[in-house]
């Protein structure tokens, strides 16, 4: 009688293979853990002898794959599983000889098993957690639908106002606050002057050149690569010159990396009748700052990096080590708001130092929508200085105009675009956002 004997890391995989050998007449004669897996013997029934054929006259057949349970006897006669393993060792003939034995160099130490096993118990409940979680999210999913619908009925205008907002761009977290303090029974129309109201008493802005070009001081513009720190700073530099001659200003760069970026700004220099001075280090900086100490405005070019560079912390190290150095971001209307908060937390509190002074929107020119930057100005509250649309030094700078950003951020999207939203795409939109993990938000002015 020839008894098989399968390995296999799971009881679903050593009957497959038992099945794929044997076919359906199989009997299984044991099945038991072992290290690294499972281990199941069997037999054809027609190689089981007629005298000890009556333990396992029962035995199940394996005919198919969905029951994986495996049983030793059956029908009348119960058996314990222990009574059941020393029928086995008493059944099976002396005259078979026993497997090989394990060679001592390929066993495994009780360390070594006990850490297999519990590397295999980890990535079980690992497995189990993401189930769970995909049921969880499922759920939710479902249960937003519902709500939706449900909120569609009640509060048509709240839920055609939501969806405004998130086509527009604007935040889930936002637009959740935003129309939560909505008035009772306000339409669509009178909803929408309701949310610029909101909007507008919540976007800080500079309503004149005072807090910089007239203030003066020492200011760096920070900001990812690409984003228009050189051209930016000519335009500041520019709008100061006019004001207070070209002897109060100074431009210096920190930019050593980029080709061409230091003669850039000289050129911009040259024009302005501006001196301009390229700094190295920290030491560099802070004796160039103590030389033009007398200047009425000094305008520091910085190098532009990624958000997630660990230069950008050295950065703003060394603008905090040099004194009282005020640092103005520069915001990207091009870029979505998932990012925008990226840069803002990169360059202001996961910098260090000292908090971010405001912000400068660039290439407002370029943006379809505004309202992804207006969403991080004022879910981070930041207060905008200046408004860049273009490269024209220094035309393209201006002080912002809130009522024309906010009908740019509130526009709504063409009937036949791709990005907006149809039917409870919103409520799932919405109910994925509150899902995950949101950074506080302040309370707006209503």
């Amino acid at each position: 009688m020839d008894i098989k004997r399968y390995f296999a890391p799971t009881t679903r995989e050593a009957l497959r293979r038992l099945k794929e050998e044997l076919g359906g007449e199989a009997i299984v004669l044991s099945n038991r853990s072992v290290e690294g897996g499972v281990e199941i013997t069997a037999v054809l029934a027609s190689e089981i002898p007629d005298e000890p054929a009556a333990p396992f006259a029962a035995a199940p057949r394996i005919d198919r794959d969905e029951d994986f349970t495996v049983s030793l006897s059956g029908g009348a006669r119960r058996t314990t599983p222990a009574a059941e393993q020393k029928a086995v060792r008493e059944w099976q003939p002396a005259a078979k000889p026993a497997p090989a034995p394990v060679q001592p160099q390929a066993r495994k130490t009780k360390s070594q098993s006990a850490q297999d096993g519990a590397t295999a118990s980890g990535a079980g409940e690992n497995n189990l957690m993401r189930e769970l979680a995909g049921i969880k999210g499922l759920i939710e999913q479902q249960l937003a639908g519902f709500a939706w619908s449900g909120m569609g009925h009640e509060a048509p205008a709240k839920t055609l106002l939501l969806t405004d907002l998130l086509d527009a761009g604007f935040s889930a977290q936002l637009a959740r606050r935003l129309v939560g303090g909505l008035p009772a029974g306000a339409t669509r129309e009178e909803g929408h002057a309701w949310l610029k109201g909101v909007l507008n008493r919540n976007l800080h802005t500079a309503g004149s050149d005072d807090g910089i070009i007239d203030a003066g001081g020492v200011f760096a513009l920070v900001g990812p690569t690409g984003v228009g720190k050189t051209t930016t700073t000519a335009k500041l530099a520019a709008r100061c010159v006019v004001r207070h001659g070209a002897d109060s200003v100074a431009l210096l760069t920190t930019d050593g990396y980029r080709i061409g970026a230091h003669e850039q700004l000289r050129i911009y220099g040259r024009i302005l009748g501006v001196q301009v001075h390229a700094v190295r280090d920290a030491a560099d900086l802070r004796r160039t700052l103590a030389d033009l100490s007398g200047k009425h405005m000094v305008l520091i070019d910085t190098i532009g990096m990624s958000q997630r560079d660990r230069l950008v912390a050295e950065q703003a190290a060394m603008l905090d080590g040099a004194g009282d150095v005020r640092r103005l971001l520069l915001v990207n209307a091009t870029s979505r708001g998932d990012t925008l908060d990226d840069v803002v937390h990169a360059y202001g509190r996961e910098a260090g130092g000292s908090a971010l002074a405001g912000a400068i929107l660039t290439k407002v020119d370029e943006a379809v929508s505004l309202a992804p930057a207006i969403d991080a100005l004022i879910r981070n509250r930041l207060e905008l200085y200046y408004v860049a649309n273009g490269q024209r030094v220094p035309e393209d700078l201006h002080l912002p105009n809130r009522a024309y950003l906010l009908h740019r951020a509130l526009k709504s999207l063409p009937e036949n675009s791709p990005h907006r939203l149809v039917g409870d795409e919103a409520g799932l939109l919405l109910a994925s956002g509150s899902a995950r993990a949101e950074r506080p938000l302040g309370a707006l002015h209503g």
